[in-house]
């Protein structure tokens, strides 16, 4: 069970980042909003590229230690992201409002905690 909650948050968390695109997340980011528009929204995919194949990467080792702590770290991160995503909601280039966005953002938030939960009790 564990490992279902696992994977179904990470699997919203890179879901929302196929939403992420129609939903202009790039203008929110510190960082990435201070670019031409176009440029931000490049390099906001292109740095996903090694983002994702280091996350996959640390998940899958086969190394028990290395996975159960990079399990915790993205767990966390699903429960940092939601609460950031709410932080957010405030900026006026905020464009998340469907019920599909919200449930793939609030929805691995809810499965990070639940997660780390589980790990707590076990």
């Amino acid at each position: 069970m564990r490992n279902l909650v696992f994977y179904l948050g990470l699997g919203a968390l890179l879901t929302h980042e196929l939403d992420a695109m129609p939903n202009h997340e790039w203008r929110v980011l510190p960082v990435l909003r201070s670019l031409p528009d176009d440029v931000g929204m490049v390099a906001f995919v292109a740095l996903h590229v090694p983002l994702f194949a280091g996350i996959i990467a640390l998940i899958a080792s086969t190394d028990a230690r290395i996975r159960a702590r990079s399990r915790i770290g993205v767990a966390g991160f699903l429960v940092l992201h939601g609460v950031l995503h709410a932080w957010f909601m405030t900026d006026p280039d905020y464009e998340f409002s469907s019920m599909l966005s919200n449930l793939l953002i609030f929805g691995g938030a809810v499965c990070g905690a639940a997660y780390l939960g589980q790990r707590l009790r076990n």
